[in-house]
């Protein structure tokens, strides 16, 4: 309907990453933030998570836009596999998000075919029937914003991630004076960034990280190597204005934190402080009580700078003694295991880590709970939906707004792909569409969360794969050879008894009478070796090996 304002989630509620939401109104839809998430361990061999946008798909020619929050790959990393399932469809974004996603595009060959637009705090702009401000926040990242999105039947403010830091590394603080302003002329709806609503206070500055940084790197008498997220700008800007305080450069290692580096100094964003930060092939000339090497690998990511560093495997670095390793980040949830495992091998290889909570090398970029009240006080939303978090982190903001004066039957805690409509008087729930979660293989999108492909994998990974060759005569389907076994991960024993076992049981089975003129088509041999090995395998051992029959026709 024309008059009717509709919001979904399509990713980022009930989880962390995968962010985008749906804002539509009759003819017009314009999308928040296009983001990805890292796999879970059980997601073998999968590299990205990124969001089911069949929804886009089916309502492309009403797509008009999609606003960008922030640089982070939680809220941008999905653009590559999404737009060409929405073609043309232009991108709005700040300086230096729009500088960080041209890299993307750039990779995927999709820079011809995509508009960037700029965006400026507090300018307003049209989209389609939309009309959009966006607004300053503070984050882990420059040159973020949320918006503030006019439509015909009612009005949104969407945070994006934000915390309120009064003294941000570059200098910007949040507009609150703006916020204020659209609670003041009304608004509908807020959608507000939920990751730490169970955290108590304030959140830090990311001045503290500052000092901490300066104390560790003056200290350190060799080598400084510090990991945080390529997209970390602000941080990287902290270690570039430590490291001059103390006679260092700084130099940084791997693709991505290379290219977000160079992007940030060629806007402006980052300063380089005279010559502190120089390129990669100084390394190896500089004395190592005169460096700093800035990386990525602060999730334990297995392809990571820091994670090869400390595997040995590294082209340019090998961890030695009076190393310092600073990792400046939190695990996400998840990564626990695999950022303690780096931090194990790093202290094993000699290296001194700093690392939360032990030292102070990380503050969040999303606002505490004090934060939240006060960006609902701004606002004065008449309703309340949060987003950006794990379920009972939505449930727990829902509870602050609340508390802050929302009638609680104006508060919706959404799940991915739900639908809340809204006629301009009254809000209601409106069941949902298509969401969930697409894996990337590569750079291939391969399947959904109960596909194929990572049911093999699991299968695999739990109980092996056994493969068998067999010969048959093509007129008969009677056997010329074989079969043969050969098993991988399945038995520790290749001569194991049970596998020769197997090959007399399944040579019996392809033995028997034919029982009609199927018996002598490669398919239904190959079905049958299936069945009969699986049975076989599954009463010796209570194991279930992928089998894989090779039938060849003579």
């Amino acid at each position: 309907m024309a008059d009717t304002l509709r919001i979904i989630p399509l990713g980022g509620v009930g989880e962390v990453g995968k962010n985008i939401t749906v804002i539509e109104c009759g003819d017009d839809l314009v999308v928040v933030d296009c983001g990805l998430a890292f796999p879970e361990p059980e997601m073998l061999g999968i590299d990205l998570v990124i969001p089911d946008v069949t929804y886009l798909e089916q309502n492309r020619d009403r797509v008009r836009a999609i606003l960008l929050t922030h640089g982070h790959e939680d809220h941008t990393g999905a653009l590559p596999y999404v737009l060409p399932k929405i073609p043309g469809t232009p991108i709005y974004a700040t300086r230096l998000t729009t500088g960080l996603v041209q890299v993307k595009l750039r990779e995927h060959k999709l820079t011809d075919a995509t508009q960037l637009r700029p965006v400026e705090p507090g300018r307003e702009f049209s989209i389609g029937t939309f009309t959009v401000t966006a607004f300053r926040v503070n984050h882990s990242i420059p040159d973020g914003v949320g918006y503030f999105i006019r439509t015909p039947a009612g009005t949104v403010v969407h945070t994006g991630d934000f915390k309120f830091d009064m003294t941000p590394p570059d200098g910007r603080r949040a507009d609150l004076g703006l916020l204020a302003e659209f609670g003041n002329d009304g608004v509908d709806f807020l959608l507000s960034d939920s990751t730490r609503a169970e955290r108590e206070g304030y959140t830090l500055s990311e001045a503290t990280v500052g000092v901490s940084l300066d104390q560790l790197i003056g200290e350190a008498g060799g080598r400084v190597i510090v990991a945080t997220f390529a997209s970390n700008i602000g941080r990287v800007q902290q270690v570039i204005d430590a490291a001059a305080a103390h006679g260092r450069k700084v130099v940084t290692i791997g693709r991505s934190m290379e290219q977000n580096s160079a992007i940030a100094v060629e806007l402006g964003v980052l300063d380089p402080r005279d010559g502190t930060l120089v390129k990669k092939e100084q390394l190896q000339r500089l004395p190592k009580e005169q460096l700093v090497v800035m990386t990525t690998g602060s999730q334990g990511e297995p392809m990571s700078g820091l994670t090869r560093m400390s595997n040995r495997d590294h082209r340019n670095i090998t961890i030695e003694p009076g190393d310092t390793v600073i990792v400046s980040a939190s695990p996400i949830p998840g990564n626990e295991e695999a950022v303690a495992k780096t931090i194990d091998n790093l202290f094993k290889e000699g290296a001194m880590v700093h690392y939360e909570p032990l030292k102070h090398c990380h503050v969040s970029g999303h606002g505490s709970r004090e934060e939240l009240k006060l960006m609902l006080g701004l606002v004065q939303p008449r309703h309340f939906i949060p987003v950006h978090g794990e379920y009972r982190m939505l449930v727990q903001h829902g509870l602050l707004a609340e508390g802050a004066g929302v009638d609680i039957d104006k508060i919706f805690v959404l799940e991915n792909g739900q639908v809340v409509e809204f006629d301009g008087q009254r809000a209601r729930m409106a069941g949902s569409v298509p969401s969930g979660a697409v894996l990337v293989d590569g750079i291939a999108a391969v399947d959904g969360l109960d596909g194929v492909i990572l049911r093999d994998r699991r299968m695999l990974a739990s109980d092996g794969v056994v493969m068998v060759a067999l010969t048959v005569d093509a007129a008969t389907g009677r056997a010329v050879s074989g079969p043969d076994l050969v098993s991988r991960g399945f038995l520790s024993d290749p001569d194991d008894p049970i596998m020769a076992a197997a090959r007399d049981h399944l040579a019996g089975a392809l033995r028997q009478p034919p029982a009609d003129d199927h018996n002598a088509e490669a398919g239904y041999l190959k079905t049958k070796i299936r069945d009969t090995l699986s049975r076989y395998f599954f009463q010796q051992t209570k194991r279930r090996p992928m089998i894989l029959p090779i039938v060849l026709e003579v």
